[in-house]
């Protein structure tokens, strides 16, 4: 699954309730739902103008609904379709990414799952990863997906990005400190 750093919005988070709502009430799984939401933003990532045109408040509600029909009819279940047209109703077809990004947060805090990023200043082997992997998870009691990155800026080291926390263990950080400790004294 995608991992998602950007703030959500409180209504965003709503909408991403009512998209709980539609597994609870034994419409749609949560992968299903999931599969959907991605289907929908990889095509507003493909297609800007797309999504331009569901955002603009000038164009009209029918063409839009029409848009909707035409595109995403074949390509997710009715329930996600419908659910785009309120969107476009409330006029909230805007901030879609937010609500998919809030049902991603959402569906990983229900399966125990928790993103995390890990930066290191050279590439990690396979083996590496997964111990860093098993020690994160052992201490978070959670499953989790780690986004690999690699920033040589940080010399050595690692640097472990977990919600708004961030754990610095790289050299660069550690020099960065002595250097600001010496300029205070």
């Amino acid at each position: 699954m995608r991992n998602f750093d950007e703030r959500i919005s409180i209504s965003a988070k709503n909408y991403a309730d009512a998209l709980v709502k539609i597994v609870e009430d034994g419409v749609m799984t949560y992968n299903e739902v999931y599969d959907d939401l991605t289907a929908v933003q990889d095509i507003l990532d493909m297609a800007p103008e797309l999504s331009d045109v569901l955002k603009d408040p000038t164009v009209a509600f029918d063409m839009k609904v029409d848009i909707v029909n035409e595109i995403f009819k074949r390509e997710v279940h009715e329930p996600i379709v419908n659910f785009l047209k309120i969107l476009i109703e409330k006029k909230r077809f805007v901030e879609f990414s937010k609500i998919y990004a809030a049902y991603v947060n959402r569906l990983n805090k229900i399966n125990n799952i928790q993103p995390v990023t890990v930066t290191s200043a050279i590439a990690l082997t396979d083996e590496q990863k997964k111990g860093i992997a098993v020690k994160l998870e052992e201490k978070l009691k959670k499953q989790v997906q780690p986004r690999w990155n690699v920033d040589n800026g940080i010399i050595a080291g690692l640097i472990i990005k977990i919600n708004d926390d961030v754990i610095d263990t790289s050299l660069k950080h550690k020099i960065d400190k002595i250097s600001k400790d010496l300029l205070l004294k």
